[in-house]
């Protein structure tokens, strides 16, 4: 049986005595024993409250994203030679006037001379821009006075644009800029043609001689 039951049974009993018994102890004692069995029922809780409206918020809850890692750029290629690798450069691609700058050194100071002789003089065109006895930049280096003699005053003269030269001089600017290739100059600052002698070389130490040129430190 279960309490509920017997809750109920044990009040009718109650009751029943009591008519039968009014005043007796015998009803005394009965209502006595309900009592006891008697339980109160356990409270119920009041249900929760659900809100009958929504608000939504205007913009959309978004979890933040951490940022991407950014793209490594793909090496060029892994060329076999300064030949292969300038065959592969787009010297069709729009130039800064910086760039313009290199590739007119390289093309009027070794345009006839093999592929590492013009290399190396771009090299020594970037090497003075890191270095604090020259101008800071590619134009202000070609531009320096007394320095390169194709030079007719802070002017360059005309270049043959499309000529195979000048492709070979934009790409070999491009791999010297972007430092694709090792140039034999390495840290050279100066170079002269092998044919003349200039006093100042007494002072500055030879790294080496590359087709028509001699480049010092």
């Amino acid at each position: 049986m279960s309490r509920k039951t017997a809750t109920i049974a044990a009040i009718a009993g109650l009751a029943i005595a009591t008519t039968m018994f009014p005043g007796g102890q015998h009803a005394a004692a009965l209502a006595q024993a309900a009592s006891e069995q008697f339980v109160a029922p356990a409270p119920v809780e009041a249900p929760e409250l659900v809100p009958e409206t929504i608000t939504f918020v205007a913009e959309p809850v978004v979890q933040p994203l951490a940022a991407p890692e950014p793209a490594t750029p793909a090496p060029l290629t892994e060329a076999g030679s300064l030949r292969e690798l300038v065959g592969m450069i787009d010297t069709a691609a729009p130039m800064s006037q910086q760039m313009r700058c290199l590739a007119g050194a390289v093309y009027f100071e070794a345009r006839g001379e093999e592929l590492a002789g013009q290399l190396a003089v771009a090299q020594v065109i970037i090497n003075r821009t890191e270095d604090g006895r020259f101008p800071r930049t590619y134009c202000g280096v070609v531009a320096q006075p007394g320095q390169f003699s194709f030079m007719r005053g802070s002017r360059m003269p005309a270049v043959r644009e499309g000529s195979a030269a000048w492709e070979r001089a934009v790409a070999i600017a491009h791999i010297a800029d972007r430092g694709l290739w090792e140039s034999e100059a390495g840290r050279a600052v100066f170079f002269h043609a092998r044919y003349v002698n200039p006093g100042w070389t007494r002072s500055k130490t030879r790294l080496a001689q590359i087709d028509t040129h001699i480049f010092y430190r």
